[in-house]
């Protein structure tokens, strides 16, 4: 009897075959396979910034890789290399890229053959007659799951993607040092001026202080002015007190970004005037955010997850596997290679019917869209950021000009209250109160020099620092 007569309540073997057939070519036809193109979220465009009236620098001319050099500060440079040597978090993201890296192997592995290999004796006990049997026996098996449509490739894809996006949070994490660097230590230069500057303002305030006391054992002030001038004593060395406070753990701070315990490390005492203020180049492009490093991190994680949707689809086509046995057995050892058993069994495994895979798209499709949403604010939040830097630093700069001007005319002031003093026209106490508002603005000079620094940091800090055009962001879109 031939199979095609076979038949059971009325189907033939080769007709239920090819309703099994027809069936799955329509379950097939009902899953979207198709592997998605990656293509750059769309965001706002963004031609110049607001203040730039100047004509636009060519991108790769614009910031050097080393930026901060342009500070002129051989201090400053030191405590940048050191720290990018030593700074824990640092070595933290680098060995975070090693384990991305890793992971392309284990995105890899599942399209690779995979064999077990295994050796055995078994030795069988008589009862009815003395002596045993032994039985040696040695097996192998390869199963390997052939990539037909691409699937484990997807996901290698996946896995590169976001080793690149790890090397993009270590370039924003050395980025984040060197501004967090630079910032503590044009704190401490500022507290060591505002230092110098309050122990001056003391020294004359207590010089005002014995005039006071003076002048009251004579009964010519009154006891609250006396008390007056003591509180104002108080209140200057309080304030020194508290300048000291912040410089010292400013230094701790900076000791842990240099990979030194806390109080292992002192600054030496300096100059804000070492710092020379940086020149930001006229004409920035908006195209430098292309190199911001968490925006390429973006990018790379907005490409992963694409590539993931495309591997959660391929996962519902049919995966075809092949397994090969082999094995011996033998009652002596020397005759067990002798003889082989060998089988080969391919295999089909149909995942389309599996819930478990309709719900992997699922996933991915919402993961991606995440990452997708993640990249527009990403580089929303840097428009905003650069915006702002330069808009404050500008500011800062016209401040500067009212400041300084400020500070010539109260100079002069005094120096015409030391002329009128030598003539007797005026006070030892009004030239003592003239000179300290000349020194209360020498602070407020100090103040602003430090902001235009800090404000210059986080300016270059948003713009993503120089790095070569190797890092732009386009080349997540290869």
């Amino acid at each position: 009897m031939s199979l095609s007569s076979l038949s059971i309540t009325g189907v033939s073997y080769s007709g239920l075959g090819r309703v099994l057939v027809s069936l799955l070519g329509f379950a097939l036809a009902a899953c979207d396979v198709t592997v998605p193109e990656y293509v750059r979220p769309d965001t706002p465009e963004k031609a110049a910034w607001q203040d730039s009236d100047q004509p636009t620098q060519d991108v790769g001319e614009t910031i050097e890789q080393d930026w901060w050099r342009g500070f002129e500060s051989d201090y400053l440079d030191e405590l940048v290399g050191t720290a990018v040597d030593n700074n824990i978090d640092l070595r933290v993201m680098a060995a975070r890229i090693n384990v991305a890296e890793a992971g392309i192997d284990v995105a890899s592995a599942g399209g690779k053959p995979t064999i077990n290999l295994g050796a055995g004796v078994d030795i069988t006990k008589h009862t009815q007659v003395s002596g045993s049997t032994t039985q040696y026996s040695a097996a192998g098996t390869v199963d390997w799951e052939l990539d037909i449509w691409g699937k484990f490739a997807a996901g290698t894809a996946a896995q590169q993607a976001e080793v690149k996006a790890t090397e993009a949070d270590w370039r924003a994490g050395y980025l984040k040092l060197v501004s967090d660097v630079a910032s503590s230590f044009f704190f401490i230069r500022q507290l060591d001026e505002q230092l110098l500057r309050q122990q001056q303002a003391l020294a004359q305030n207590n010089d005002i202080l014995s005039i006071h006391e003076n002048r009251y054992r004579e009964g010519l002030v009154p006891r609250t002015l006396l008390l007056q001038q003591r509180s104002e004593v108080k209140l200057l060395s309080q304030q020194a007190l508290e300048l000291e406070r912040q410089r010292t753990t400013t230094e701790n701070s900076l000791a842990t970004l240099l990979g030194r315990a806390a109080g292992e490390y002192q600054v030496e005492p300096g100059r804000m005037q070492e710092v020379k203020l940086l020149d930001v180049p006229a004409g920035l492009p908006s195209e430098l955010l292309n190199r911001r490093p968490d925006i390429i991190a973006a990018e790379y994680r907005a490409k992963r997850a694409v590539k993931l949707v495309g591997q959660a689809r391929l996962a519902q086509l049919p995966s075809l596997g092949l397994s090969a046995r082999g094995g011996t057995a033998s009652f002596a050892l020397s005759s067990l290679l002798k003889a082989w058993t060998f089988g080969l069994s391919p295999s089909i495994s149909l995942p389309m019917f599996d819930p478990n895979v309709k719900a992997r798209i699922k996933v991915s499709a919402a993961e991606a869209k995440v990452a997708e949403e993640e990249y527009r604010a990403v580089v929303m939040r840097a428009f905003e950021e650069v915006e702002n830097a330069l808009v404050t630093l500008h500011s800062r700069k016209q401040q500067h000009i009212e400041l300084e001007d400020r500070l010539t005319y109260l100079t002069e002031v005094a120096q015409q209250n030391r002329n009128r003093l030598r003539a007797g026209v005026i006070s030892q106490l009004e030239l003592f109160e003239s000179e300290r508002s000349v020194l209360n603005a020498e602070q407020e000079v100090l103040r602003n020099y430090h902001q235009i620094l800090i404000d210059t940091v986080l300016l270059y800090k948003a713009l993503g620092g120089g790095w070569p055009p190797e890092y732009d962001v386009a080349s997540a879109q290869q």
